[in-house]
């Protein structure tokens, strides 16, 4: 005689399944133990899920992060300071050539070198273009002013002038700012 496991019922040896009750009977008794044993709990599912979801979420963050644009006046203020930079040391590399010449100032900033190249090429980074013109020739021959420009590549940076008499003017307006814009 034999009996379901399940239900204790007598069923016929050779059935699969138990009429009784429905019990799979083709699964050894011991093997249904085991399998509940290693399901995993409602917790640690829920556990693993939120590990993958916070992952998720970080990498999407971090993504995003990267790709996006920074602030914009965070990156209007870096872009202005690399120009007020730039425009600070050229003035002090002319300042000290005219010191060197006897007040005269160079035709090009090529004699000036690395020490006004390097800001410059900072100030470009950042969507500045540097701009210098000596002025005219005394009646030694010799360059006595010049005009140092900073123009904005971008719509609403200020653009930046200077000249000999060591004064940073600055403009917001859409043009190369000139002698007549307030000092900055």
């Amino acid at each position: 005689m034999y009996t379901c496991r399940e239900c204790e019922n007598v069923i016929n040896q050779a059935s699969e399944i138990c009429p009784y009750c429905g019990a799979d009977l083709t699964v050894p008794a011991g093997a249904d133990a085991e399998g509940e044993a290693a399901k995993p709990s409602l917790r640690s599912v829920l556990l693993r899920w939120g590990v993958l979801l916070l992952v998720l979420i970080g990498a999407i963050w971090s993504f995003v992060w990267f790709v996006m644009p920074e602030a914009g006046s965070a990156r209007v203020s870096r872009a202005e300071l690399s120009a007020v930079v730039a425009m600070r040391d050229t003035r002090a590399a002319l300042a000290d050539y005219a010191r060197a010449q006897g007040g005269s100032y160079p035709a090009t900033l090529e004699p000036l070198g690395d020490r006004v190249r390097i800001p410059a090429q900072m100030a470009q980074r950042e969507g500045y273009q540097m701009q210098y013109t000596p002025g005219p020739g005394g009646a030694d021959g010799v360059v006595h002013t010049y005009v140092l420009l900073a123009r904005a590549g971008n719509y609403g940076y200020r653009n930046f002038y200077a000249d000999e008499t060591g004064a940073l003017r600055a403009t917001q307006e859409n043009r190369p700012a000139t002698a007549q814009d307030p000092p900055f």
